[in-house]
């Protein structure tokens, strides 16, 4: 049993409750080496107990190089990949397509992620939502709890509660035909899925939302059948254990290999000799510049002489009395800004247009008319009033600024 494989790692979870939460890294990093709550210390040490008379292999190496290149990798037999991280960043898109066709082949492979890569959702056609996908710090993760079931009845337990870092985070959409649902948890009263398996070709994905149920934390905390209980649905085969510490060496290169640069860092008197030298660059254009930079003459801005030009314009029109000459340029004002800011077709001041433009600017029906068919009248006057020109001047600029 893994219970008894876990006893040994009893005086961790003591080391955890003497050392205190102020002290204790509560961050979730789920790396096989790291014996902190969030870590996959216990669950990669104890694979070979999850997964009896198994080979496991940890990788030290992208799955992609190690799949295309590696001559470690056996094709002609069956294999079980595992990955339990956050967001599998280091599985590009190529590493995708290399996994995809690794199932197709009869493989299996398990990854338990928060997030999932787009190509590998569009692939294996599902998708995912994540309630608390905001929710970040150590503080507010702590406040996430959940109840996670197996749809199993071998299983002799199987209603399990964890208490915290549970995200409210389960597949939305997934194919029927392909898709099996394998466990469930309840959110907002509601079962949902959190693992699933999707069959691709001769093999199949064993997808789950929840990476932290398989942490150091819940594994010493009574959480460790839960996590034997998973792992029991993959068949027997050898285990490749992807730990993501190494991009691949032979996809998305973005630099080129003849770089020169890269020929200096690679070579330790080299690289110092060009930080050496970059440094006392910078340091002799510092001083240099400061020395040599002439006084920058100071330059009045533009005046803007829009209001004395405007009040000109204005005391001229004043002065040769032409009223109507003001009404005919303050009409087609108003209905330069109709056609401007409400894109209207001021063509044709029908009750069409009077309806519209109270819609769109706001104002009411009953304004609207009024002002248009003032419009409409003074437009047909061949001389108009000081005072009528007021009047439409007031109009005009009550409306607009409604």
């Amino acid at each position: 049993m893994i219970l008894q494989h876990l006893k040994k790692y009893a005086p961790l979870l003591l080391l955890f409750l003497l050392i205190g939460c102020n002290k204790t890294d509560w961050n979730e990093n789920f790396k096989e080496k790291e014996k902190s709550p969030f870590g996959n210390y216990i669950i990669y040490n104890e694979a070979e107990t999850l997964f009896k008379n198994q080979k496991v292999t940890l990788l030290k190496e992208n799955i992609y190089d190690y799949l295309a290149f590696d001559s470690a990798y056996d094709s002609t037999k069956t294999y079980n990949y595992v990955a339990i991280k956050h967001s599998g960043y280091k599985l590009t898109n190529t590493g995708v397509t290399e996994l995809l066709d690794f199932v197709a082949k009869g493989n299996n492979v398990f990854l338990a992620f928060n997030s999932f890569k787009d190509s590998l959702k569009s692939s294996l056609k599902f998708t995912t939502n994540n309630l608390d996908k905001d929710v970040y710090d150590v503080k507010g993760l702590k406040k996430l709890k959940g109840t996670f079931e197996l749809n199993n009845k071998a299983f002799s337990k199987t209603s399990f509660s964890f208490d915290r870092n549970i995200r409210r985070n389960y597949f939305l959409q997934y194919n029927e035909n392909t898709t099996s649902v394998l466990g469930t948890f309840a959110v907002d009263g509601e079962k949902v899925p959190n693992f699933i398996k999707i069959h691709y070709g001769e093999g199949a994905f064993y997808l789950h939302t929840q990476p932290i149920a398989f942490t150091n934390y819940y594994l010493l905390n009574n959480k460790e059948e839960y996590a034997a209980n998973v792992f029991s649905y993959l068949p027997n085969a050898d285990v490749i254990w992807d730990s993501q510490i190494k991009s691949s060496k032979y996809e998305d290169k973005k630099e080129d290999d003849n770089n020169v640069f890269k020929f200096f860092l690679e070579h330790p008197t080299l690289t110092w000799f060009l930080f050496v030298s970059l440094i006392g660059l910078l340091l002799f254009m510092l001083f240099n510049a400061r020395r040599k930079q002439r006084p920058i003459p100071i330059i009045k801005p533009l005046q803007n002489s829009t209001v004395e030009f405007t009040q000109t314009i204005a005391n001229l029109y004043l002065k040769e009395q032409d009223h109507k000459n003001l009404v005919d340029k303050k009409i087609a004002y108003f209905l330069e800004k109709v056609r401007s800011k409400y894109l209207l077709d001021t063509s044709n001041l029908n009750t069409d247009f009077i309806e519209k433009l109270a819609s769109k600017s706001g104002n009411d029906l009953q304004r609207t008319k009024y002002l248009v068919n003032t419009i409409i009248t003074l437009n047909k006057k061949t001389e108009c009033l000081e005072e009528e020109l007021i009047v439409l001047h007031k109009m005009i600029e009550n409306f607009l600024n409604k």
